[in-house]
């Protein structure tokens, strides 16, 4: 426990660093680009109009509602939040294996490279969350005060995130072959993850599998937040406890993970 209380320390005392380098690499990212960040949501709505096409017109035919909300803005808010999570997790995961030589010479905690990385794609979130922002607003599909999910969503995917970059950017560096796995196991998840369907219409298998998908909490807490109006709060006390012990054990075993290797990691590139 003194290992994540250290960690959490070290984001806190670095937390204008942290803010600074997410910028800075944003702007880095596209600075030889036209189009500069705007690529930051033009990628997304390509990604959306990809899917809705195979998904939305292709095998779905006749367009339907799905939960009394039009299938593109059910897509939306699925897949903006899985593209956050699944980039978070990928790039948290080789946060400290690209960044390791500046870690050396700038003499600042290697986990901090993991909330970069995270505010990096936070960043890209908050962008494209304001499209589905103006739709929610427009449509009137929820009470004003469920967007305030927005920011338990925020806080919840972190821990989630956190947790698992921790773990995985140190088996990265000692196992190179930890990424591959980690790049499938997201897109097992993807499809198992409530993007395309609504929780409320799967099969009492799904539901199940579900139910142990912290992914799917995350997405279904998104959702709340701008589109199902049906429901205050989503789930049950069960999945809030479940999710956050799940958090919490990834963040005690990656912590430990963590300070074991960080000052050995060097030797392993």
């Amino acid at each position: 426990m003194k290992e994540l209380l250290n960690l959490i320390k070290e984001q806190i005392l670095h937390f204008n660093l942290i803010r600074k380098l997410a910028i800075y690499n944003i702007k880095s990212k596209y600075s030889n680009h036209y189009l500069g960040v705007f690529w930051n949501i033009l990628q997304p709505l390509m990604q959306v109009g990809l899917y809705y096409i195979v998904f939305g017109l292709g095998l779905r035919g006749v367009r339907h509602d799905v939960i009394g909300v039009p299938f593109i803005i059910h897509l939306i808010s699925g897949l903006f939040p899985w593209m956050f999570i699944s980039q978070s997790i990928i790039g948290g995961s080789l946060a400290i294996y690209q960044r390791l030589g500046l870690v050396t010479k700038m003499k600042f905690p290697s986990s901090v490279l993991l909330s970069i990385s995270f505010t990096n794609t936070l960043i890209n979130l908050l962008i494209t969350t304001a499209l589905l922002l103006i739709l929610s607003i427009y449509y009137q599909l929820v009470p004003i005060w469920h967007y305030l999910w927005f920011f338990y969503f925020i806080i919840a995917s972190y821990a989630l995130i956190f947790g698992i970059s921790l773990i995985m950017s140190t088996l990265v560096i000692i196992v190179r072959d930890t990424n591959n796995i980690l790049q499938n196991v997201m897109r097992m998840a993807f499809f198992i993850t409530p993007i395309f369907w609504a929780i409320e219409n799967a099969t009492p298998l799904m539901v199940k599998i579900n139910a142990f998908n912290p992914f799917g909490y995350l997405i279904g807490t998104y959702r709340v937040a701008f589109i199902r109006d049906h429901v205050n709060v989503y789930g049950s006390w069960h999945d809030h406890l479940f999710y956050w012990m799940i958090c919490l054990l990834l963040l005690f075993i990656g912590s430990q993970v963590h300070y074991k290797f960080r000052n050995k990691l060097v030797d392993y590139l």
